[in-house]
């Protein structure tokens, strides 16, 4: 893992080591800036992949990308309401995911842990994924398609002292304006452009790595 990433990687072991749940604080560009990636601009995001942020790709999205984005949540969305939101968003994230996939060569990427992606740039952990998922939902608010959310930073949750399948795991957040519930978005489990899953943060990664949510569809 690259230098520029040591002091973000020893902070949160530590964190973790002491408690099942790392969160943080501050807007999600410190977790961009932690892991030495780019903030989205309106017309580009900078992809994660090789596990744990070892590379990154600056991919950009063309007027008709973006507007192929906005129909997939005008489409999707069935009511005005936060839940529809996160439907949508689930939908957009996949299509950006395909898109970018097919880009840098990530639609190659198996799904969850795999010990043997490190360094292999066709590859992303769930470091990777929750980054990626927290620029593609940066992007999409300067596209002026999140009413109901903001971003929010990602956080860890772990417990692994009790083995393997309960190995510290990263999650994109939206966090809805009203109320203040968060919510976990999540993709690494799933094959490559599979819908996220979009679950509250209190119900997500509550026992191990072999039972985290479902696409949401």
């Amino acid at each position: 893992m690259r230098s520029r990433n040591f002091s973000f990687v020893l902070v949160a072991a530590a964190a973790i080591l002491g408690g099942c749940t790392y969160e943080r604080e501050g807007p999600p560009e410190h977790h961009l800036t932690d892991m030495g990636t780019q903030a989205p601009s309106k017309h580009a995001v900078s992809v994660c992949h090789a596990y744990g942020c070892q590379k990154t790709t600056r991919v950009v999205f063309s007027q008709k990308d973006k507007k192929a984005i906005a129909a997939v949540m005008r489409k999707t969305k069935k009511r005005d309401t936060p839940h529809e939101e996160r439907r949508a968003v689930a939908y957009a994230i996949s299509w950006m995911e395909i898109a970018v996939g097919k880009r840098i060569g990530t639609s190659a990427d198996r799904p969850g842990m795999d010990f043997r992606g490190s360094g292999d740039a066709t590859q992303q952990d769930c470091v990777d994924e929750a980054t990626n998922t927290t620029s593609y939902l940066m992007f999409l608010d300067k596209q002026g398609l999140l009413k109901h959310h903001t971003v929010g930073i990602p956080f860890s949750k772990g417990r692994i002292w009790r083995g393997v399948k309960n190995w510290p795991h990263w999650t994109a957040v939206l966090q809805e304006k009203k109320g203040g519930q968060r919510w976990a978005v999540d993709s690494w489990i799933y094959e490559n452009g599979e819908n996220p899953a979009v679950v509250k943060v209190d119900e997500w990664y509550i026992k191990d790595l072999e039972n985290l949510s479902k696409p949401t569809t």
